[in-house]
């Protein structure tokens, strides 16, 4: 029989996803499913843009330009300008979901054994894509106990080599919830300027700031040539499936050697685009209540984890995630368990292990990523049981 590829046997499972063959055996088995696993929101898609999309009566769904729709790449451009971005559409490339923006933008701006520093925990897709482009990630480690602070400037410039070409964040932080402020990011743009580096930034949940305040790195002076910013429609209008993102840059080599690997995917999705066109045309109010609603499920959540005895947990700046670390020894075993062997009242809980989430896998073992996702009522139901099984698992 023929063996598959090295690559692909040397890419990890997702730990977001890594767990679903159990979530599936006890649905089967007529299990009740609280998903706190993965940021998926329950708000719904704005109606405006469904129905536009219902509306659409397009008679064939041919072929659209690589890069994206023009009036798209228009309606991202003038969206960001409220970031002081300072964008024309030539600045926009439409991709299919953030993570196809993520990949092209490593296979445009890194080599076969470039190094990427990024702080860890991250969003676990980063080590797929960086497999898939032969890239090094070189992880520099913020913990629980400063709340996932950003390293210091220092600590970056040390781990700096000849072979290192960009740093990528997250901000604000998936899996974290941390938000990087204006200090940080100009220090940051700095030390990219001295040695000549990339700085990659995922902007996806820029809009969900509960504590501070968000700044693109895109606003930021004289570092147009080294800046990347990701983002997506996905979670800022609740269309994860419509798999619409961006790549947004001003560095004109940059934009040409990722419009050739767009045009080997032909074009993203048609419909998607039309779409996030919808949801860019009216965005405010749908915004504002989104932002109401992950707040106060974020102090449903800080509130009833900080109850819970032995469990370390802090308030989260931004996004819709938070770590909190368990008192068990293994966070992916307990995981597990809560799918297998508990319930309560017919019903389980599905949280994603944290040390997925980490490059260095010695790392964040007890700990899990809790996406608040859900409605008030099933988050305090979710989190009653994470209570009740936490004591039956010490039991065990």
């Amino acid at each position: 029989m023929p063996t598959t590829s090295n690559r692909g046997m040397q890419i990890g499972a997702s730990p977001i996803r890594s767990l679903l063959p159990y979530a599936r055996q006890a649905k089967n088995d007529g299990v009740h499913i609280y998903h706190l696993n993965i940021g998926q929101p329950d708000i719904e898609t704005p109606l405006a843009a469904r129905r536009y999309l219902a509306a659409d009566d397009e008679p064939i769904i041919g072929y659209g330009p690589s890069e994206g729709l023009p009036e798209l790449r228009t309606a991202i451009a003038d969206y960001y300008q409220k970031f002081d971005g300072g964008l024309t559409s030539e600045d926009v490339l439409v991709t299919t979901g953030a993570s196809e923006a993520i990949l092209f933008t490593m296979m445009s701006c890194l080599d076969h054994g470039s190094q990427v520093i990024i702080p860890e925990p991250f969003y676990a897709n980063y080590i797929g894509f960086s497999a898939m482009s032969g890239v090094d990630i070189v992880p520099i480690t913020s913990t629980i106990d400063t709340q996932f602070t950003l390293p210091t400037i220092e600590e970056f410039e040390q781990i700096i080599t000849d072979k290192t070409k960009a740093i990528f964040l997250c901000n604000p932080g998936n899996p974290t919830g941390q938000l990087y402020d204006k200090a940080q990011l100009q220090a940051l743009s700095d030390l990219v300027k001295k040695y000549d580096l990339f700085l990659i930034v995922d902007e996806v949940y820029k809009e969900f700031v509960y504590d501070g305040e968000f700044t693109s790195v895109l606003s930021l002076p004289q570092i147009e040539d080294h800046v990347i910013v990701i983002d997506s429609i996905s979670k800022v209008f609740s269309a994860c499936g419509a798999r619409v993102g961006c790549l947004i840059t001003k560095n004109a080599a940059v934009k040409s050697s990722v419009l050739k690997y767009a045009q080997l995917r032909l074009c993203p999705p048609f419909h998607g685009q039309k779409l996030a066109l919808a949801c860019y045309a009216g965005t405010d109010h749908y915004i504002q209540s989104a932002i109401q609603t992950y707040q106060k499920r974020r102090e449903i959540l800080f509130n009833a984890l900080s109850e819970i005895e032995g469990v370390t947990c802090y308030k989260p700046k931004a996004a819709f995630y938070n770590i909190a670390a368990l008192p068990v020894d293994d966070a992916e075993d307990f995981c597990r368990w809560l799918l297998t062997d508990f319930r309560v009242n017919k019903s389980t809980l599905m949280l994603a292990p944290a040390n997925g989430f980490y490059f260095n896998k010695s790392l964040g073992k007890s700990e899990v990523r809790i996406a608040y996702i859900l409605n008030k009522e099933d988050l305090t139901i979710a989190i009653d049981i994470l209570s009740k099984a936490l004591i039956a698992y010490k039991e065990k």
